[in-house]
């Protein structure tokens, strides 16, 4: 197969979808690979090292995704990128479609084959092309809402860990699954006191026994999170719902019983969102404040840290990437269940039911599609 891995062009994403390693291992078994020119130099992976690999260069995106029969990526298709998807074309990425209706209906226009690296499921349900850079995201929550309570860019000027004689701040993480449990991990790790919310209760056992002392868990509902956010410095929304649109658990009404300074970071952001307040931002350009409550939503947050999540999302995707490509996507799909439900629109119809129920649009069945 003839695999293409654009550069990103999203602002600030300084990834790319395949290491020069995840390279030279589909190269081994037969397939050619090309890289866009400069692709891998955000990452720290320079042409040089994709080219020892025996992947081969190109110098712009056009030539890229003429060529490929399979797009790797990191991010979604930006708008520029739409009417450069063809017909019959795999493109392997993260697409949240459920929260960007044009991007949805320009796939749907392109007659591509869309797999979305977020709902591809393992045998236990879980999410393995999500889960590494939700654990970078839920970690780096922290690192930026540390920094952004600072007082000089307008945050309470609380210190997370405290010092003696002095009380830490308090962390309040929505949501108890892969991001959250990173979150609340390096929360406790700098010292706050931290409280961890989740509808599950199985999942808050789990928290329970793992946690440290400074870790504490409830039950998710409005009440108590309208009792909790007052009394908080930092809140983290990490609210996932597999392909579908995050739900608003801090509504706008809620800014005004927080104190001015008060960081909320919404790594759900690019699913839509857990806080009503929230929309996308850049990393060029990070934060916005409403009613005195600093607002932290970039989309893509691993994006600053490429080398880390460059290496964690290859180490993921590529065994998919080498099924893929050993066999085709329709064999993959019916041989592999988890891979099946990454697709998300095949040939202009849509065949995850989370999409198509966010847009009023009609949902065909997976196994009509690869029938």
């Amino acid at each position: 197969m003839i695999i293409g891995v654009p550069k990103e062009i999203k602002n600030n994403e300084n990834r790319i979808a395949l290491t020069p390693g995840g390279a030279l291992e589909l190269i081994k078994r037969g397939h050619t690979v090309y890289v866009q020119q400069g692709g891998g130099n955000g990452s720290g992976f320079p042409d040089e090292q994709y080219i020892d690999a025996g992947a081969k260069i190109l110098p712009t995106i056009e030539e890229v995704y003429d060529i490929a029969e399979m797009i790797i990526k990191v991010k979604e298709p930006i708008e520029s990128e739409y009417k450069l998807i063809k017909e019959n074309q795999l493109v392997f990425t993260y697409f949240h479609f459920a929260s960007h209706e044009p991007l949805t209906k320009a796939m749907i226009d392109s007659g591509a084959i869309c797999l979305a690296y977020e709902t591809v499921e393992a045998p236990d349900r879980s999410l393995p092309l999500l889960i590494p850079m939700s654990e970078v995201a839920g970690r780096m929550a922290i690192q930026e809402g540390a920094k952004y309570l600072e007082k000089p860019i307008k945050g309470k000027g609380v210190l997370l860990g405290g010092v003696p004689g002095v009380a830490p701040g308090k962390v309040l993480v929505i949501g108890g699954g892969v991001v959250g449990t990173q979150a609340a991990k390096m929360a406790a790790g700098l010292g706050a006191q931290v409280t961890i919310l989740d509808v599950s209760l199985n999942r808050l056992r789990y928290l329970n026994d793992v946690m440290p002392a400074n870790v504490v868990t409830r039950f998710s509902s409005e009440m108590n999170i309208r009792d909790l956010v007052p009394q908080m410095d930092l809140i983290v929304g990490a609210v996932l719902i597999p392909g579908a649109k995050a739900p608003n658990l801090i509504t706008r009404d809620m800014l005004k019983t927080m104190s001015p300074g008060t960081v909320l970071v919404d790594v759900a952001v690019d699913q839509g969102g857990c806080i009503e307040t929230c929309k996308p931002t850049t990393h060029e350009d990070p934060t916005f404040i409403i009613d005195d409550v600093v607002h932290y939503c970039v989309a893509n947050m691993p994006g600053a840290v490429p080398y880390t999540s460059t290496i964690a999302l290859t180490n993921a995707t590529l065994p998919y990437a080498i099924k893929l490509a050993d066999m085709g996507w329709k064999e993959a799909c019916q041989k592999d269940i988890g891979i099946r439900t990454g697709l998300n629109v095949v040939h202009g119809k849509v065949c995850y039911k989370g999409v198509a129920e966010a847009f009023n649009l009609e949902y065909h069945p997976v196994d009509e599609l690869l029938a």
